[in-house]
């Protein structure tokens, strides 16, 4: 299995094919992904420990345990853990490419992205 730390917290992809891609994700407590999107792919996140953030589009709202949220192609989004202890989901990404290269950030805590340019970028969320 194909695992990755980031400065964010971890994931681990789970199981690949040419159509869809299942990772669990772990944020941890205060710590936030990139604003992004995705051209090839939605994606569909299940919250299943923590509560998290989610920015999709213009909407800022809560997901909780149990419940989950959808992510179409080419939204801006942002995952991020506001509590105490670390946010785990799992995410389902589905579209006709699935590669880590097809992310554009829009903001990033990390400076893995120019502030207020669009960069492409190789590393997973």
């Amino acid at each position: 299995m194909e695992r990755g730390e980031r400065p964010w917290g971890t994931y681990t992809v789970l199981e690949e094919n040419n159509s869809y891609k299942i990772k669990r994700i772990e944020v941890n407590p205060g710590q936030r992904l990139s604003l992004q999107m995705h051209h090839h792919r939605s994606e569909h996140w299940i919250v299943v420990s923590g509560t998290a953030k989610v920015t999709c589009g213009d909407e800022e709202y809560m997901v909780n345990v149990n419940e989950s949220t959808f992510i179409p192609i080419a939204q801006n989004h942002r995952l991020e853990n506001p509590g105490k202890i670390p946010l785990v989901i799992i995410e389902v990404q589905s579209g006709e490419y699935l590669g880590e290269d097809d992310i554009v950030r829009f903001d990033d805590d990390y400076n893995r992205c120019e502030p207020g340019a669009e960069t492409f970028s190789g590393e997973t969320d």
